[in-house]
């Protein structure tokens, strides 16, 4: 049973662990055998709904718990140390992905052009026509023809997009803090409009790289690590608006005041970083 032990909530043992495991699990799987053509689309969908229902029960459960005001202050902090080394992870991922693509343009390049001399014979030997330059699909042409994407139509307007919406969920947070219910609540429902507008456009942006650019996931060197850096974005912004949109109704409810709202909190951090990895992604992926 769940119990308090020196004003800290101990919750009672729960299944939802282990439906997640299962969950992924079929997710994972289905996807391996879509990957290799042998079906798996059934399995994935299957995954994905068996994650849903664990989603709903558990944060449902959570959220039970602390409308109940089983949560202290200790608590609390825990929740707050939790979310920071969680998004400390998630900096951790995109800096390796960064980190891949400052290798592949700093050295990897380089070394096939025979620009250091540790790795000239790999230029001499291997592809003596390659040529050091950026962005690259890879010796022998072996991405095929594309052109890049570039940084002032769409990416442009998407940087625009989260910066205001940066600034509309601090407008929302303010509201929170001043108890202010209206503002609060149109700060949210901003965010999340611009969050969505913001996917719609990356469709948008998706769709013309590869009808019209033919830059996909095989062009190359430049196309994998573009698709793989703002798609993973994509994600973290879907994640980010299913999260804001979960807060708006409950904001709605009144489940939050001025003084008790960590779930809010913990949404705007994730959000923010977010904005702030776009914008890393916009200089060094779109830009530079």
């Amino acid at each position: 049973m769940s119990q308090t032990v020196k004003n800290y909530y101990v919750p009672h043992s729960s299944y939802w662990p282990i439906v997640a495991s299962i969950g992924l699990f079929l997710l994972v799987k289905g996807f391996s055998h879509y990957l290799n053509n042998n079906g798996g689309t059934v399995m994935m969908m299957m995954g994905m709904a068996v994650i849903l229902v664990m989603v709903v029960g558990w944060f449902g459960a959570v959220i039970r718990e602390s409308q109940a005001g089983l949560y202290s202050a200790q608590v609390d902090r825990s929740f707050r140390w939790g979310m920071g080394w969680f998004i400390f992870s998630e900096v951790m991922f995109f800096a390796a992905f960064f980190g891949a693509l400052f290798y592949i343009r700093f050295y990897s390049v380089p070394w096939l052009g025979g620009g250091h001399e540790a790795k000239i014979l790999t230029n001499e030997v291997l592809w003596p026509d390659f040529r050091t330059e950026w962005p690259s699909n890879g010796p022998a042409n072996v991405g095929g023809d594309f052109q890049t994407m570039s940084a002032w139509g769409l990416p442009a307007i998407n940087t625009l997009i989260l910066l205001a919406s940066g600034m509309t969920l601090t407008w929302s947070h303010w509201g929170m803090k001043l108890n202010n219910r209206r503002q609060l609540i149109l700060g949210l429902v901003a965010t999340v409009v611009l969050g969505i507008i913001f996917l719609c456009l990356q469709v948008l942006e998706y769709a013309h790289a590869y009808n019209d650019l033919g830059l996909t996931l095989g062009s190359g060197v430049y196309g994998s690590t573009f698709f793989l850096l703002t798609g993973f974005h994509g994600l973290h912004v879907t994640l980010g608006v299913i999260m804001l949109i979960v807060i708006t109704l409950r904001c709605m409810k009144g489940h939050f005041t001025e003084e008790n709202h960590f779930g809010y909190e913990a949404t705007a951090w994730y959000w923010h970083f977010v904005d702030v990895v776009w914008l890393f992604l916009f200089v060094f992926v779109y830009w530079l």
